[in-house]
């Protein structure tokens, strides 16, 4: 049996079990609130949804979990020294899905939407400029799964693209920096900024005030990552003073974002209520169940996540 460990509402936890159970049929997936002490001590994989640690572990067998989001900081913030490994959900359709959003906003802001919707409040008939694709620069912050598949939407669409990761990267067509002195060099050169950055103690607060300032006038953000990966005083700053244009946030360090905080009410923001990558539990099901299978037959835990990185 496989327990299915989660803090989420009963309502979602259920849409879970029957698509974990649909996709393998072979296996009993199980609520962890329904497991006796006998049948914990038997577990040695787990699938979670932001799960609680210590539900975790009062499993003593268990050599794995499979987490069915691609984001699993909370899980290794959280338990300090897992004695298990913990797998991430690794899904194309996420990785398309992503994409799609990453494109739609840089849209909104390369054809000035957020100055079109203030001049309608206005009531001002006035035509901007029109900047062509390529003239705009896009820097993606985060070259993994994610980022490389949406520096590829943004590229095939036209727009001038780099990236930005911790460790060297390639990608065809696209500039790729890495490194501290990477890292300013990109955000120099980027017209609209867009953060897919997993949040590890390296990347919290990693756009601070110095280095939102090194973007050029005028610039804009998009966050699709981690709240925590921009300091919130210092977005505002720069916003407020009109060093940057506009930000696009789908991410914040509370969530739901808290009543009455400065971006509701910003003229220059555009808050999301974390909508630009849904997990669809059907096609994470299926890699979930394809990873569980492969781990029967061989006993191979699939690629997992490095504690120290955290990701």
């Amino acid at each position: 049996m496989i327990p299915f460990v989660s803090r989420a509402s009963a309502a979602e936890q259920a849409i879970w079990l029957k698509h974990l159970s649909d996709a393998l049929p072979n296996e009993s997936i199980l609520p962890f609130s329904s497991l006796t002490s006998l049948q914990k001590q038997d577990c040695d994989i787990a699938i979670v949804a932001n799960p609680d640690p210590q539900d975790l572990l009062s499993l003593p067998a268990l050599k794995w979990v499979h987490s069915v989001w691609a984001g699993v900081e909370r899980i290794v913030n959280e338990i300090a020294s897992p004695p298990f490994a913990i797998v991430r959900l690794i899904d194309p359709n996420l990785s398309r899905t992503m994409s799609e959003a990453v494109l739609a906003w840089t849209m909104f802001l390369h054809r000035d939407m957020p100055k079109y919707a203030q001049q309608q409040a206005e009531q001002s008939w006035q035509p901007l400029p029109m900047v062509q694709a390529h003239e705009r620069r896009i820097g993606v912050l985060g070259l993994g799964e994610l980022g490389r598949v949406s520096a590829q939407r943004l590229k095939d669409n036209g727009f001038t693209v780099a990236g930005w990761s911790r460790t060297p990267k390639q990608l065809d067509g696209v500039a790729c920096f890495y490194g501290e002195d990477g890292l300013l060099s990109l955000l120099a050169q980027s017209d609209i900024l867009v953060c897919l950055l997993p949040l590890t103690a390296e990347t919290d607060s990693l756009l601070d005030q110095m280095r939102l300032s090194c973007l050029p006038i005028g610039a804009s953000v998009i966050n699709f990552a981690r709240g925590a990966v921009i300091d919130d005083d210092a977005l505002l700053t720069l916003l407020d003073n009109g060093h940057l244009s506009h930000a696009v946030l789908d991410v914040f360090r509370t969530e739901p974002l808290n009543t009455g905080h400065p971006f509701w009410q910003h003229k220059s923001v555009t808050v999301l209520p974390h909508i630009s990558a849904p997990t669809h539990p059907v096609s994470a099901s299926r890699i979930v169940a394809a990873n569980i299978d492969r781990f029967r037959i061989t006993n191979e835990i699939p690629s997992a996540v490095d504690p120290i990185r955290g990701y």
